[in-house]
């Protein structure tokens, strides 16, 4: 893992003066910070997991997915792992082949992941959505924790939208009209105000 990105204490300051729910949320989760992993094939892997379960579920099977990979998640070795040894830790058939494809992928360079550091957010977006099993939340998800970009804000995220719904007393759904006002107050640092938002709904932050 490495440090926070240079870009937090700054969004931190310019939050806190435009938002006073933001300020409340950055003075009371003061001890942690986004931090990125500087690994696209182990976060790919861990979001395709976690897509439409709970936390506790995708936790649970992505021990017994790193066991069956000895702890060393790459290309290299899920490309060898069986469908079947990939089911028997939890993972679904599409999940599974998402896996593999993407392993798939990578050894044969037919997705390369330096080329999204010249992209744009959508442009990324966009590439990174050709993956099997990866749509734009997962894509979003990359973005915000492998390459630490500043102004994502993940909307088919249903933590944030919880997360919002609570800390503004907004119905769940939050009104459209309101999610976009948060998104024009908060940019450029909408990352960091979904990284506070989600503890404040889950004590231990999130990592992919």
């Amino acid at each position: 893992m490495s440090g926070k990105p240079e870009y937090w204490n700054k969004a931190k300051r310019i939050l806190s003066k435009r938002d006073k729910i933001m300020r409340k949320l950055i003075h009371n989760y003061k001890d942690r910070s986004l931090v990125t992993r500087n690994d696209i094939f182990f976060s790919l892997c861990k979001s395709i997991i976690g897509q439409q379960i709970s936390v506790a579920a995708a936790n649970s099977v992505f021990i017994k997915f790193k066991k069956k990979c000895r702890n060393k998640i790459t290309a290299k070795v899920v490309n060898k792992l069986s469908s079947g040894t990939l089911k028997s830790c939890g993972l679904s058939r599409q999940k599974v082949k998402g896996i593999k494809n993407l392993a798939k992928r990578i050894l044969n360079k037919s997705f390369n992941p330096n080329l999204i550091k010249k992209m744009n957010d959508e442009e990324a977006i966009e590439y990174l959505s050709e993956l099997r099993q990866i749509g734009r939340w997962s894509a979003e998800m990359i973005l915000l924790f492998t390459f630490n970009r500043s102004n994502i804000w993940p909307l088919q995220d249903i933590g944030l939208l919880r997360a919002i719904s609570n800390n503004y007393n907004k119905k769940y759904f939050p009104p459209k009209s309101f999610l976009n006002k948060l998104y024009k107050k908060f940019s450029p640092y909408c990352s960091v105000a979904t990284w506070y938002l989600w503890r404040s709904i889950d004590n231990e932050p999130i990592q992919y």
